[in-house]
């Protein structure tokens, strides 16, 4: 596939590094890795390379973006080719992960995005699989930072269902799906990965 497919998100430069190192804690050391919203397919490319006993399969529901998820994998024998998915769906593509991956969707999304992952993640993960999500997320006592203020105002003037959201809103919802607590990592730039698991 030509280079010409492959979009670019500056930001995936500035964070994969340091959403690496969490993952090399939280996933699994083989199986296969699920990501909901793979973007422009670099995050996966980056993770793939790095973690080669790992199986990633991206997904994502523009076919500009899976074109691009494939052009950026291109040669890395443990990537799959992308997937059409909406997480909000009650059917996805595959039927069984080791580990759900979703980065960068849940403040531009509808929250029925993320309830439709939370509910996703629970069809296919086995018990103990991790559920891992990066991004800006609100936090009860914990002062939220201006510049996310701000990027909440930003969202939600763009479309009104989007924005930031509460992280207890995730776990209390989560908790109905049979998730463990929320383990967050505090993250560059004010974000944070939290790895939601399966209770066995």
């Amino acid at each position: 596939m030509s280079d010409d497919a492959r979009l670019s998100a500056p930001a995936v430069a500035r964070n994969r590094d340091a959403i690496l190192a969490v993952l090399r804690r939280v996933l699994p050391e083989t199986g296969l890795v699920l990501e909901v919203a793979s973007g422009s397919g670099e995050h996966c490319a980056h993770f793939a390379a790095a973690l080669p006993a790992l199986s990633f399969q991206p997904t994502e529901p523009s076919a500009e973006g899976r074109a691009s998820c494939d052009a950026w994998c291109a040669g890395l024998a443990n990537v799959r080719p992308a997937l059409p998915l909406d997480s909000a769906a009650e059917a996805w593509p595959v039927d069984h992960a080791d580990a759900v991956l979703c980065i960068n969707m849940a403040h531009i999304a509808p929250w029925s995005a993320t309830l439709g992952l939370l509910r996703g993640a629970a069809r296919v993960l086995p018990p103990g699989g991790p559920l891992v999500l990066y991004g800006p997320w609100l936090r009860d006592g914990v002062e939220t930072a201006p510049s996310n203020l701000d990027f909440d105002a930003s969202l939600r003037a763009r479309d009104p269902a989007w924005g930031l959201r509460r992280l207890e809103d995730l776990a209390g919802e989560g908790a109905t799906l049979g998730f463990a607590a929320p383990e967050v990592t505090e993250m560059p730039a004010n974000n944070v990965t939290v790895v939601l698991r399966r209770k066995p």
